[in-house]
């Protein structure tokens, strides 16, 4: 992951955050998961990054969405 991917994630008071890597603040706060991943993709379009979901029972990768740094050259 580069200081410029983004994690979605559930926080212990029940608020979900989008939270750049390096960032000391989240970017985005909201009430639902959905919410926040919709804003949090803007900001990952933007920067062409990349953003980890993570799940809200146990804080696991669920899915992982990238935007415009794939590889050019992938065989399969």
């Amino acid at each position: 992951m580069s200081k410029d991917d983004y994690n979605v994630y559930q926080d212990s008071d029940g608020t979900w955050k989008g939270k750049r890597e390096d960032a000391s603040r989240a970017s985005v706060t909201g009430s639902t998961q959905k919410e926040v991943f919709e804003r949090t993709r803007e900001l990952a379009q933007k920067a062409q990054s990349e953003i980890s979901i993570h799940r809200g029972d146990n804080g696991k990768i669920r899915a992982k969405h990238s935007y415009g740094n794939d590889p050019k050259s992938t065989k399969g």
